[in-house]
């Protein structure tokens, strides 16, 4: 039987090229890729990895992106927080573990945040899972026993600047890589935590429609940040006041 996506290979290829050529080109975040959240005690070490998001386009600064924005989220309860986002625009699993991971300095806690290159490359979900993997292992062997969490895969079928029938099979797509990546936290202190699709408000994209703006990376972050805080409290104890 001929699947679906074949039989509409050309109008989404002509939606695709359509959306490449149309969509605003927005730059990463400018400013510092580390940070410090005044506190009481010694910082806590969050390392941010992964691709446009963590490299904060849609956002002027990368405070108020991704990695900043969880940053501050973490440091509600009052503690220091060290942060550093190591992000590269159109970079998949292979590519962050290759070029991105020599970067990362030492973390109490690392968040991964991929999936929508992987999927815009049509990579399968069985890849995708063994790219994660590798990209774990390697961290593992540079890092330690660091907890990570795996943030979820965005659903694409919310992304404004995707036209349907693409946005549909780019949705199914993603979907199937996050449930890929979810099988993943059998691992010890890994961590899966799926974006609900509720929380892709169209109102929280930026310029391009396909990025968070800062009030999307503040949901995000928000979302986040509650398994962050749980993890951190389980490998270096809870902040004494």
């Amino acid at each position: 039987m001929i699947s679906r996506a074949v039989m509409l290979a050309p109008i989404l290829l002509a939606q695709a090229v359509r959306v490449r050529r149309t969509t605003p080109r927005l730059p990463g975040a400018t400013g510092p890729v580390r940070g410090l959240v005044a506190g009481r005690g010694r910082p806590v070490r969050l390392a941010v990895l992964g691709e446009s998001t963590v490299d904060g386009v849609g956002a002027a600064t990368h405070a108020e992106a991704l990695t900043g924005r969880l940053a501050d989220e973490l440091a509600r309860d009052g503690r220091a927080v060290a942060w550093q986002a190591v992000g590269k625009t159109g970079a998949n699993a292979k590519v962050v573990r290759e070029e991105l991971l020599p970067l990362l300095e030492p973390a109490d806690l690392v968040v991964i945040a991929l999936g929508v290159n992987d999927t815009i490359e049509l990579h399968s979900a069985a890849r995708y899972r063994r790219d994660l993997l590798d990209l774990i292992v390697s961290l593992r062997r540079r890092a330690g026993r660091v907890p990570v969490v795996l943030a979820g895969v965005p659903p694409m079928g919310r992304f404004p600047a995707l036209p349907r029938p693409l946005r549909d099979v780019l949705g199914a797509r993603s979907a199937a890589l996050d449930a890929a990546a979810a099988r993943l936290a059998l691992l010890p202190g890994v961590v899966h935590v799926p974006m609900p699709a509720a929380m892709l408000d169209p109102a929280t994209f930026a310029e391009d429609r396909f990025h968070p703006g800062p009030e999307g990376y503040r949901r995000w972050a928000e979302q986040l940040a509650d398994v962050s805080r749980q993890l951190l409290s389980d490998t270096i104890g809870p902040e004494k006041r």
